[in-house]
């Protein structure tokens, strides 16, 4: 496979199970995006992109790399190919730029872990009706991940790899000076923002909270970066835990769409009176604005079925963050905008 080919492939994706609602078939707009994600997410389970991630492979030898059938695994790469996610040369199947880049161990980050979670979340949504006529679910997202501790280790693992995508934006825009030296990551889940940071300056220290159920492999990431003297773990939920005072930077990451308004604004003042004068609270979210885009718009029905809360303007956040006694509130808009918001807001 030629570099050209791949860079084109990457740039001209084809997008043609985009629902429209306006197909000339109708169900067309419910049974292509169905089978899209029917498609790679079986991909993904079969570790089919990564057999192919050190280059192309003959129907035959990719079957038998996946450990499946080459009379299923035909149809599926064919179809993979129509939608821009494999390339066909010749005989050989192979990845295309994209698929390399956000799917396989060889690209910049490997999403492969929010595909397996997508697995788990997709019965789950056929609850959805019901949310939709109560108005909130029967119980909380993370009480099932109690119950079932595997999805905790899925979803954490899914957050991990959007960890490592976002890890380069926190490093370029949060201005970290020699006088902090305490790190409080609130939903840190994972620890990999902790970690970062940490290995970027010698002088921080990092506390990390979050529920137990969040917290399983995260001691033993710690463990294996040396850092388990710097990197602590506190388990609880942050809305009325113990996280300490004399902060000097405080990671509010992903996490104030999982509350309420009021649990926010509560959460915003207590991170105010923790931290010292000086001190950096750094929030990333996805903010509402109108017209809301169809990314924002399904996250906030994701919410709506998973933990009853729901995305907020960028104005409740300055709202909440005056009230705490903030200042200098900035907003830093990451790239592609499906990436969400950094807030970077000072005492």
């Amino acid at each position: 496979m030629s570099s050209d080919s791949r860079i084109m492939a990457y740039e001209a994706k084809p997008d043609v199970c985009q629902p429209n609602g306006s197909a000339e078939l109708p169900m067309l707009d419910v049974y292509m995006p169905m089978m899209k994600s029917a498609a790679i997410i079986s991909a993904g389970r079969l570790g089919l992109f990564e057999a192919l991630a050190k280059g192309p492979l003959l129907l035959a030898r990719l079957a038998e790399d996946v450990k499946a059938s080459a009379q299923g695994v035909g149809p599926l790469a064919d179809f993979l190919v129509t939608l821009g996610y494999l390339e066909k040369n010749g005989e050989c199947f192979a990845n295309t730029a994209s698929t390399q880049r956000w799917f396989t161990s060889a690209g910049k980050v490997d999403y492969t872990p929010g595909l397996l979670w997508t697995q788990e979340a997709w019965p789950m949504m056929g609850a959805l009706t019901d949310v939709v006529r109560s108005g909130a679910p029967e119980r909380p997202f993370w009480d099932a991940m109690v119950e079932k501790p595997h999805l905790g280790h899925l979803f954490a693992s899914y957050m991990a790899a959007f960890a490592t995508d976002l890890g380069p934006d926190l490093l370029e825009h949060v201005p970290v000076s020699s006088a902090h030296c305490k790190l409080l990551d609130l939903g840190g889940s994972h620890g990999l923002h902790s970690i970062r940071f940490c290995q970027r300056y010698p002088q921080l220290s990092a506390t990390i909270v979050d529920l137990p159920s969040a917290l399983m492999e995260t001691g033993t990431t710690i463990e294996r970066q040396q850092l388990s003297q710097r990197i602590h773990l506190v388990p609880g939920d942050l809305s009325d835990c113990d996280w300490g005072s004399d902060l000097d930077l405080v990671f509010y990451l992903s996490v104030a769409h999982n509350h309420t308004a009021d649990e926010n604004r509560q959460i915003l003042k207590r991170i105010g009176d923790s931290l010292n004068p000086g001190g950096l609270l750094v929030i990333h979210e996805y903010l509402a604005e109108e017209p809301l885009n169809a990314f924002h718009a399904a996250f906030r029905l994701t919410l709506l079925f998973e933990t009853g809360t729901q995305i907020y303007p960028y104005q409740n956040y300055c709202e909440w963050l005056g009230e705490a006694g903030f200042g200098e509130i900035t907003r830093i808009d990451l790239d592609p905008h499906e990436k969400g918001s950094l807030i970077l807001a000072r005492r």
